[in-house]
């Protein structure tokens, strides 16, 4: 209620009452005097109401158009974001979809390549068997003539043989060179050529490198269905290092004299032709050792 609303309401009251009171107190003019002003201040304020209660129901009626609008509005919104985010989850699941494709496709790719990996070093370790096996093979020594490669031969006597073969070669250093086996006869399958060429490499290897008066033993025994070989001298030796290369091709230590290191690769490939093993061990100062394996 305004403040004009509760003026005439007031003032209506009071002239209600002044009505009522003129009508035992005063003349008649004033009683219609004080019912006219009661019914002016009756009519204004209904007027003000009605005024009133019109304007206020333009206002809510214009209210709730705003609010029907912004209703409207945020509905709008409310799709737009709803489209937006349907669209964004059907965007998240293709990109899922993607990423677990592209996942197995990465998986598909790293096990490729690990196979193509291993097939690679598989060919690698191929060409280095192949290679090593050619290598081995070029340096075998020819056969005796009209030998298979694997006749009975006595190896003390082979070994005898090579060293009278070097001797005087042997004795211009100052290194005795001898025989020890538990026998006369040891008989082993093998080419008598390749045999010899064997025991006169490594013989002549410690004939080079003796540098001093000295000795080099060659023990021939059997364990069993093997023969053993141990070829020991008193020279200066080689370091440990060194040591495990010189069955190596070409391979020439620290202390090199002259030669081009096919001795020792020649007699594992004699070796390891007929089944064998081969090693060597040495301390510097303290001589050399090559130790053999052959099936008997």
């Amino acid at each position: 209620m305004s403040n004009k609303q509760k003026i005439l309401l007031a003032g209506g009251c009071i002239f209600f009452a002044a009505t009522v009171y003129s009508l035992f107190y005063f003349e008649i003019y004033l009683i219609i005097l004080f019912f006219l002003l009661h019914s002016l201040c009756l009519i204004f304020f209904s007027y003000l109401t009605y005024a009133g209660v019109s304007r206020d129901e333009r206002f809510i009626e214009t209210y709730h158009q705003d609010i029907g609008m912004e209703i409207a509005g945020k509905d709008n919104e409310i799709s737009e974001l709803t489209g937006r985010l349907t669209q964004s989850e059907a965007g998240l699941k293709e990109s899922r979809e993607e990423n677990e494709e592209l996942r197995r496709n990465l998986e598909e790719a790293r096990e490729k390549l690990v196979r193509l990996e291993e097939e690679k070093k598989a060919d690698e370790d191929k060409m280095k068997d192949g290679a090593a096996s050619d290598s081995a093979a070029g340096l075998l020594p020819p056969l005796e003539e009209n030998a298979e490669g694997r006749e009975t031969i006595n190896i003390i006597d082979v070994a005898k043989q090579a060293c009278d073969e070097l001797m005087d070669s042997a004795h211009r250093v100052g290194l005795h060179v001898s025989v020890s086996s538990q026998g006369d006869t040891l008989l082993v399958r093998a080419d008598r050529n390749r045999i010899i060429t064997l025991f006169r490499n490594i013989i002549d290897n410690s004939i080079k490198y003796m540098r001093r008066a000295g000795s080099l033993v060659i023990t021939i025994s059997t364990i069993g269905d093997d023969i053993f070989i141990v070829l020991k001298d008193t020279g200066e030796g080689q370091p440990e290092d060194e040591t495990k290369h010189i069955f190596e091709l070409n391979y020439q230590g620290s202390n090199r004299i002259s030669g081009n290191g096919l001795g020792l690769a020649q007699a594992k490939a004699i070796v390891e032709c007929y089944g064998g093993t081969i090693y060597a061990k040495s301390t510097e100062g303290k001589g050399m050792g090559i130790y053999i394996q052959l099936p008997a």
